[in-house]
């Protein structure tokens, strides 16, 4: 069964846990044809052994089966403290769904679904993790733990999310990233899902911004900025030819247009504006990872195995 099809058997956010769950599985199980042999069905209880370790724990049943060497985990080991971010902001829950429309065809409800799946593989590898969420307060905050109650407890977190959506939202983004970096007090990777339209001020707002991206990366953080956006409308600006009114949903400001008029102007400022972020990360040293809300899954849990194999 193929990942659109998994999805659309579990569409309720009730279900996040489980619809989290099938998308990882899914994954794992066609890891085989990537490159990152090392992540196996089993990784649950294994580790790649590294040259000059003790042989002692190798799996050599799993040996003769993969031709790859496996060393057994316990259930002790943490290998990774991973602190998850997530802007709920309300141009986070753009665009507004229609009644039949699953709840991760928006850039909340896929940051959402993404941070379970995130939260399913650190799960099966041991690691613990944390959750921060922010808007025009400082929401909600749970320290790096491994514990099933622990990852219960932040699921629940996330449903709740979705179901309390207020349309009044705006951002202090660079008051709440200084203060959850404040509270990462042991080295961790520190994974961000926002819009970042909010930082689409002055050069002076952007610079603020991306002084708060560079504080959490203090103690020798890590950090993954995950920059989720619509594609059609807010990358394209592709509307019908209609007159339509534009909304910030945030301030409430309006304005009239024909989108077809301003559609080349706009893509060219959002296209530079992107491209600002990027050579702004790379230049702090942060990773930058571009997701459209209509991408598949494993682009978010290949970024993540990347980044957490450098991390190690």
């Amino acid at each position: 069964m193929n990942l659109e099809q998994q999805i659309e058997k579990i569409s309720s956010f009730e279900h996040l846990e489980l619809l989290a769950n099938q998308i990882v599985e899914g994954f794992i199980s066609g890891m085989h044809k990537s490159p990152f042999h090392g992540f196996s069905a089993e990784f649950a209880e294994h580790k790649t052994y590294n040259q000059g370790e003790s042989t002692k724990h190798i799996d050599w049943k799993l040996f003769a089966k993969t031709d790859r060497l496996y060393t057994k985990r316990y259930e002790e080991e943490t290998n990774l403290r991973c602190h998850l971010i997530v802007d709920n902001s309300s141009s986070m829950h753009y665009p507004k769904l229609k009644s039949n429309q699953p709840f991760y065809e928006n850039k909340i409800g896929f940051s959402v679904l993404a941070s379970a799946v995130l939260m399913n593989l650190l799960k099966k590898q041991r690691d613990a993790v944390g959750l921060s969420i922010y808007s025009d307060t400082y929401e909600y905050y749970a320290p790096e733990k491994g514990s099933d109650r622990h990852h219960r407890m932040i699921l629940n977190t996330l449903e709740g999310v979705l179901k309390n959506n207020s349309n009044t939202k705006t951002t202090d983004t660079v008051t709440y990233l200084h203060q959850i970096a404040e509270n990462l007090h042991r080295r961790s990777m520190v994974i961000l899902f926002t819009d970042l339209f909010h930082s689409q001020g002055s050069e002076e707002d952007n610079d603020k911004i991306f002084r708060a991206l560079q504080h959490l990366k203090h103690n020798k953080h890590k950090v993954v900025v995950f920059h989720v956006y619509d594609q059609k409308t807010e990358l394209n600006f592709n509307f019908d030819a209609a007159p339509r009114k534009f909304i910030d949903v945030e301030t409430g400001e309006t304005i009239q247009l024909f989108a077809e008029n301003s559609q080349e102007a706009y893509q060219k400022v959002i296209s530079n504006y992107f491209k600002t972020i990027e050579a702004t990360c790379l230049q702090y040293q942060i990773k930058y990872i571009p997701v459209a809300i209509d991408e598949k899954f494993e682009k978010i849990m290949t970024s993540y195995l990347v980044e957490k194999q450098k991390f190690a």
